[in-house]
């Protein structure tokens, strides 16, 4: 079922190459036509991504309106003085290319266009006169619309075409086409502007969707990595756990149904013979064989099979998840509730890759299992290296247990699987412990607690109110929680929401990725928690922020952060937040879900009102 998926997935022309954006690849022939620029002050960009602000010297992107099957695409490219509108559109079985300059230096670039094949795929390209011609069976031939010029210091090594950046130019596949052609047809592709902020929130989950997602060779699979930057280094491609089970929520609510299957069941695939879902995989065949990381894949199945129904899906992943189920219980159970952890491992598996071995059975590992990396709640907690646990019961660890149990057991049931009571029965033992033992009455909050000394820790994240998602608190201890959290201007109430550290820490001023700033998924996840607990206002007032934070970003720069000051809601202000981090567009998924929530209910109301008065 699943390799029928992906085969229907990497097909026509799209931007499924990982190294650049200025790229377009024919699958499934992996035909590639890739646009560079010379510059002749500089030198010649080959490749373009959205890199870190920090990052001197590298072009800046700034993504447009897109299809989500690459049939069209715009995005602006600025480098060097040189500011370019670059538009892709698909015309049957053609690829439409219109590039056309904003500002350009004193003398004029040179639009670069090269068409080969990737991947080692079989094939040749030539260069036959005015233009380059393939080896496909229906014999595709890259067509340039304008003036060609000469030109021969720059670094590729395939049939290229060149052409002067001092008005717009165009090329086409398939037959020849003029310019003005290519520029109506283009036109007539591109989809309309939004004209609210709900399609504008669409547009940028989609776009922080798409322009991530590839075509990995390796794996042979389509896939959506956490963006483009993130591959280098890890093989050409790395997937990381719950980031890609939130892109396949993401997927599910624009409407991509492959998409969301394809990225939820390809991390949940990639599960190590000890049965846990990695931290992470990468194409290079390294993988985190020490540590997994939070259990969100059931959550996001049960999602996907609420949505869509497919009950062969569930069959197809169920003991994978089952066994990662399992596996906390076998790895990382201390007196009775769950521990980050962080073990060793065989090293037979290890390919001398640096991130293999980080941190394995240290602080540093324990902590990557988080998610939460350089998080202030495990600061100073000591870590057992002979049971490879951190000594911490954390409650946002057993809460999400707890979903998970409770999400595989539905999932049992759908298929009417004997582990149902097995899974329900487990749910019920840690709801109960973790409740009795990290709920504390005089703050009204749950607290970590050191299993070393029985301590409980001071420090409160988002996670304090994982428990919601878990049905953990009584009504009235719910809504002491989020008074005491949610509400708290010392702990997480602000203009900018929810930040990583309870805003009273002394760590919350270091603004340092999970040290202070906003992250996307914890708005997500305490979202989740407040709608299932019945918290409509709180849904409400965290959908605002959260679709104020991302639009602040996305309005200014195109970009959609990894994480965002919980002071100003920049994403710029410091050079480790990748500002094209797919999971950025759950800020949207929230907003977007509690909009149509309250307008179901509206009508829903006044449906009843108009019942009730006939």
């Amino acid at each position: 079922m699943y390799d029928a998926l992906q085969s229907g997935l990497a097909t026509g022309w799209n931007t499924w190459w990982t190294r650049s954006m200025l790229a377009h690849v024919l699958m499934p022939q992996a035909l590639c036509v890739n646009l560079s620029i010379k510059h002749y002050a500089h030198h010649t960009l080959t490749e373009a991504l959205v890199y870190p602000p920090g990052e001197k010297n590298r072009p800046r992107i700034h993504p447009g309106l897109r299809r989500e099957d690459g049939s069209y695409t715009e995005l602006t490219l600025s480098w060097e003085g040189v500011v370019l509108e670059i538009q892709s559109a698909v015309d049957g079985e053609d690829l439409l290319l219109l590039i056309t300059p904003q500002t350009i230096p004193v003398k004029t670039p040179v639009l670069l266009a090269d068409m080969g094949f990737l991947w080692n795929r079989s094939g040749t390209s030539w260069r036959e006169g005015d233009t380059i011609r393939s080896s496909l069976s229906h014999r595709l031939t890259l067509f340039p619309a304008g003036a060609l010029v000469e030109e021969y210091d720059f670094p590729l090594r395939t049939p290229y075409l060149a052409l002067a950046l001092d008005q717009p130019v165009a090329l086409c596949t398939g037959k020849r086409r003029t310019r003005e052609t290519i520029q109506t047809c283009i036109a007539a592709q591109r989809p309309t502007a939004p004209r609210d902020e709900k399609s504008e929130l669409k547009q940028v989950m989609l776009n922080s969707l798409a322009w991530n997602t590839i075509f990995e060779p390796t794996w042979n699979r389509v896939v959506t990595p956490v963006s483009r930057v993130w591959n280098t280094g890890w093989g050409g491609c790395v997937l990381f756990c719950w980031d890609t089970y939130f892109a396949a929520w993401m997927a599910a609510a624009c409407g991509q149904k492959e998409l969301a299957y394809a990225n939820a069941m390809e991390i949940t695939k990639r599960r190590t013979d000890e049965g846990f879902v990695p931290n992470f995989s990468g194409a290079n065949g390294a993988k985190s064989w020490d540590r997994s990381q939070p259990p969100v894949g059931s959550l996001t199945f049960l999602h996907l099979f609420e949505q869509f129904g497919d009950r062969c899906v569930i069959e197809d992943v169920f003991d994978d998840l089952l066994a990662w189920n399992r596996w906390w219980i076998h790895a990382r159970l201390t007196d009775g509730l769950l521990c980050w952890g962080s073990h060793p491992f065989n090293d037979h598996y290890r390919i001398g890759f640096r991130h293999e071995h980080n941190g394995v059975n240290k602080r540093l590992g324990a902590a990557l299992e988080s998610g939460l990396d350089n998080s202030p709640l495990y600061d100073d907690i000591p870590f057992d290296e002979q049971r490879h646990q951190l000594m911490l019961h954390d409650v946002g660890l057993n809460a999400l247990y707890v979903a998970d149990c409770d999400a595989l057991s539905s999932l049992a049931a759908v298929l009417n699987r004997p582990e149902q009571e097995e899974l329900k029965q487990r749910a019920d033992r840690f709801r109960q412990t973790t409740h009795a033992r990290l709920w504390c009455s005089s703050t009204g909050c749950y607290l970590n607690q050191r299993t070393d000394t029985g301590e409980s820790s001071p420090r409160i994240a988002p996670t304090a109110l994982y428990p919601l998602l878990a049905d953990m608190p009584t009504p009235a201890q719910a809504r002491q929680l989020v008074q005491a959290v949610f509400w708290n201007p010392d702990i997480m109430h602000g203009e900018w929401m929810l930040p990583s550290i309870a805003r009273r820490d002394p760590a919350y001023a270091d603004n340092n990725y999970w040290r202070g700033r906003i992250w996307p998924p914890f708005n997500f996840l305490a979202y989740l928690g407040l709608r299932r607990a019945g918290f409509h206002t709180e849904c409400r007032e965290l959908a605002g922020k959260s679709k104020r934070l991302l639009l602040h970003e996305w309005r200014t720069h195109g970009h959609v952060h990894e994480n965002y000051n919980a002071d100003t809601g920049q994403g710029c202000d410091v050079p480790n937040s990748d500002p094209f981090y797919h999971w950025g567009g759950l800020l949207a998924w929230i907003a977007l879900d509690d909009a149509r929530r309250t307008s179901e209910c509206l009508s829903f109301n006044r449906a009843s009102g108009e019942a009730a008065h006939k």
